[in-house]
């Protein structure tokens, strides 16, 4: 027996003030200041300025000092039930055609970088290798497959750490491994790598300590529309 599979692991888990914040906890503490401006329990200045730093924050402990003073701060919410992202694709959001082909037969081919990454990919390795890193890539579709095929060949697939990975396919005397990830955003992209590997080899996995950088872009334009948008029915006041 392996004792050092079965021994018991160090909780390494961050500090619940260090996460970042999401929309959905942003919306929440607005939820908790709105209901203290209608109680009388702030004023309108306290009001704005209070949710201007709601939707500035970073992390959920710079939230809480927002909302320290508020009794409806200390009712815990009830925890909002998880979804795993769908095994497949739906059908409806998938082109015809693929928008991309990364194809290597007796030689490399790569994509890596801050690449705009489209809702179905075919790569092709005969002999020949393909690294498909989406660590750095725009993702404009929640739904991105790849369909990947693998003959002496080998195909490599990187995903960012805070999207959903799925994987269906097999191997011929070959090898095809998907490591599952699940994120905690449920409109996080999934990526589905579809695909067979003959006497090759087809992997995909998470690129520790990678993060989707537009889906934050998206959430900084967010926060700084609803950070106007109050400003101007404050100042409309």
């Amino acid at each position: 027996m392996d004792l050092q599979k079965h021994a018991p692991q160090a909780d390494t888990a961050p500090e619940t003030a260090e996460l970042r914040a999401s929309d959905a906890d942003r919306d929440r503490f607005a939820d908790i200041l709105r209901e203290a401006l209608a109680e009388g329990r702030l004023t309108a200045d306290e009001h704005a300025e209070r949710i201007e730093g709601v939707y500035r924050a970073k992390t959920v402990g710079q939230l809480e000092p927002l909302v320290q003073d508020l009794p409806a701060a200390h009712t815990r919410p009830a925890a909002p039930a998880f979804t795993s992202a769908p095994l497949g694709p739906a059908r409806q959001a998938l082109p015809a055609d693929p928008d991309d082909h990364v194809v290597a037969v007796f030689s490399s081919a790569v994509r890596k970088g801050r690449w705009r990454a489209g809702r179905r990919i075919h790569a092709y390795a005969v002999f020949g290798s393909v690294e498909i890193d989406l660590s750095e890539a725009l993702f404009e579709y929640q739904q991105v497959v790849i369909k990947a095929l693998s003959v002496f060949g080998n195909v490599e697939v990187r995903v960012p750490e805070n999207v959903s990975l799925r994987g269906t396919g097999g191997g011929v005397l070959g090898n095809f491994e998907v490591d599952h990830l699940d994120s905690g955003d449920p409109n996080a992209p999934v990526v589905h790598v579809d695909g067979w590997a003959v006497l090759g080899n087809i992997e995909a996995r998470p690129k520790r300590g990678r993060f989707v950088a537009d889906i934050l872009d998206r959430v900084q334009r967010t926060v700084d529309k609803a950070v106007d948008r109050k400003a101007r029915r404050h100042l409309d006041r």
